[in-house]
């Protein structure tokens, strides 16, 4: 794939024009949880346009930031692709969603218990913790959709478990995730999440586009991490974020700068011309 660099691009000049854009939130919109003022200002002027706007996270639907709720709910954004691609929904209600048998959330459980780890599953209305311990408490005190219940999945729908390790070097590497249907999708050093093989962020992104009629070629994907590499495999256009995981950067059709280097309007200044 040949690599077109931000720098090599002329602000008038168009690269792709999109019918659908998904966006990645952490270290694309957002940096700490807090959407970019640039980004919240060019968000509302391609809503103007005719393009959809989309929000493709491996968040799960809980734990998405204030400022991006609000932009959804202000119609900004049309639909919301969370917990890598395993929950959408838009205005209207759930557009697609996966749960995990009980079979694979067992499976899970008991894997992270053999390692002693820390894990929670997220259903769409919470963070079910399966350990207690003084940082989860002080987690859940300021978010108020977490609470500790080690059998939340054996009665209510959950779609990925969160796993964080103790070292960087241990990453359940032991593990045959394939022999269960499961995979380990890493978003930090130290922890990643556990999801059945074929969940992934482009799963999400073909069922939205289905619902809104739009062949996912005409689609253009921004993020930076690992679990945007299978999105970049499917949409017409990807575009990594200067600071993304190498890996993603090398799929990219185009490598755009940093949040503070204004990497997004970079990438569609184009369209607001």
């Amino acid at each position: 794939m040949t690599q077109i660099l931000a720098t090599d691009v002329t602000p008038t000049q168009p690269i792709f024009i999109p019918k659908i854009i998904f966006f990645d939130i952490d270290d694309t919109l957002s940096r700490n949880g807090s959407i970019a003022p640039h980004n919240k200002t060019t968000l509302e002027d391609l809503a103007k346009t005719d393009i959809k706007l989309v929000i493709a996270t491996g968040r799960s639907k809980s734990i998405i930031p204030k400022d991006i709720m609000a932009l959804f709910e202000s119609h900004i954004f049309d639909a919301i692709v969370c917990t890598n691609g395993q929950y959408s929904f838009d205005k209207h209600g759930i557009i697609s969603h996966y749960p995990l048998t009980l079979e694979q959330a067992s499976n899970i459980n008991q894997l992270c218990r053999q390692d002693h780890l820390i894990h929670k599953f997220d259903s769409a209305t919470h963070l079910a913790w399966a350990n207690d311990n003084e940082n989860i408490r002080a987690f859940i005190a300021n978010n108020p959709s977490s609470i500790i219940d080690p059998d939340y999945y054996k009665t209510h729908p959950v779609y990925q478990c969160s796993v964080f390790f103790e070292s960087k070097k241990d990453k359940m590497q032991h593990v045959d995730f394939a022999e269960f249907g499961l995979k380990l999708v890493h978003w930090h050093k130290i922890g990643g999440d556990i999801l059945p093989i074929e969940a992934s962020k482009e799963r999400g992104v073909r069922d939205v586009c289905h619902y809104f009629g739009i062949d996912v070629s005409d689609a253009m994907a921004i993020g930076d991490g690992f679990n945007d590499l299978e999105m970049f495999d499917v949409v017409g256009f990807g575009v990594a974020m200067g600071d993304a995981q190498p890996a993603l950067k090398q799929r990219a059709d185009w490598v755009t700068g940093t949040i503070e280097e204004h990497g997004i309007q970079a990438a569609v200044r184009h369209l607001l011309d």
